[in-house]
């Protein structure tokens, strides 16, 4: 399928933690096309999804009151990927993100085999993202940038049969959600940034941090293959981090909850009148979200089992419960300042976090 370019990895620096370059290659010898789709079709419906994308601020912002957010989401820029290109694109934003701090590997031959690792872990998602909004990786324009993968988009569009149009603008707005949520709230990429480099710093102060990452890198493509990890047995986090980094992990989490959930709520609330099969769609999808999918059992390895699963997940039971307590504009108090985050424990208390907020 033809699609928009993305920037590539580069070189690796001497002694990185990851070989870049080898991640991204081995990305691109792994990944499955997807389906096979005539050159003048695909045009068509990389424009569908482009126009999409730009439509979905506007409906996002009508839901949430974020109207200022909306209009600068609305002029973001959009990348329509293959998958491919979307592995590449995510070297990028993690080799920027905390490619500085993470630990020199302590053999030779370490970062070599981290990337070849990496480069797989990527292939295998590229079938199950659909898009994301990286708030991380800056743009000519000064902003973050939204990211479709077009073949994935397509074949589990196909796969629950679903209309086209009306699937790809449902996943528009789920993912310029994220977009507003991110221009809402200026200070959100840069504390998760921090938060995240704070927990590589951890890794690699522990004096064991390169085989801890390889360790974890080495033991995804098991768990998307549905295969048992050597020696798990909570998951494969628990058996990598110490008590503080599960700590950094935890608070990560919550803000991770929160963002998907709020997505999931936007998204359905935006209605019929924009996406007239939206109720259509969200059944079918949770059914295939509350199956032993490759992405639910990598999340229950991950994070450690169903209890952190079902925290991650009940991210929009937070949202609702919030809403219904103080409206749109009251939960939009959560991105005015970081202590206004849910803490872990008010994932299933929403009271809690309005009687902390609100007074």
């Amino acid at each position: 399928m033809a699609t928009d370019s993305a920037a590539a990895a580069t070189a690796p620096p001497e002694r990185a933690a990851v070989d870049w370059d080898l991640a991204a290659r081995r990305a691109r010898q792994l990944t499955r096309p997807g389906p096979a789709v005539p050159v003048a079709e695909a045009g068509e419906y990389v424009a569908e999804l482009r126009a999409s994308a730009h439509a979905a601020p506007a409906h996002v912002g009508t839901v949430t009151g974020l109207l200022d957010a909306a209009q600068q989401a609305s002029a973001g820029p959009v990348y329509v990927l293959d998958r491919p290109r979307w592995a590449e694109a995510n070297l990028t934003m993690l080799r920027g993100l905390i490619g500085d701090v993470l630990p020199a590997p302590t053999l030779p031959w370490g970062a070599q085999a981290t990337g070849v690792e990496l480069g797989a872990v990527l292939a295998l998602l590229s079938t199950r993202v659909l898009g994301q909004y990286d708030p991380y990786t800056t743009t000519s324009a000064g902003t973050g940038r939204l990211v479709l993968v077009a073949p994935t988009i397509l074949t589990i569009q196909r796969e629950l049969g679903l209309r086209r149009h009306d699937f790809g603008l449902w996943v528009c707005l789920h993912e310029q959600t994220h977009a507003l949520q991110f221009a809402a709230a200026d200070w959100l990429a840069e504390h998760m940034r921090t938060r995240m480099r704070e927990l590589m710093r951890a890794l690699t102060a522990s004096g064991d941090g390169a085989d801890r990452l390889q360790q974890l890198v080495r033991a995804v493509p098991r768990v998307l293959r549905g295969q048992q990890p050597d020696g798990a047995t909570s998951s494969i986090l628990d058996a990598v981090l110490h008590e503080p980094e599960r700590d950094l992990m935890a608070e990560a989490m919550a803000t991770m909850s929160l963002l998907e959930g709020h997505a999931d709520v936007v998204m359905d609330e935006v209605g019929p009148q924009v996406v007239p099969t939206v109720r259509k769609i969200r059944r079918a999808f949770e059914r295939r979200r509350s199956g032993t999918s490759p992405l639910d059992l990598l999340l229950r390895k991950l994070l450690g089992l169903d209890a952190k699963l079902a925290q991650y997940r009940n991210g929009a039971k937070f949202v609702r419960g919030v809403v219904e307590q103080v409206g749109h504009q009251g939960f939009n108090a959560v991105w005015t300042a970081p202590e206004h985050l849910p803490r872990p424990a008010e994932l299933a208390d929403p009271g809690a976090w309005v009687r902390r907020v609100h007074g």
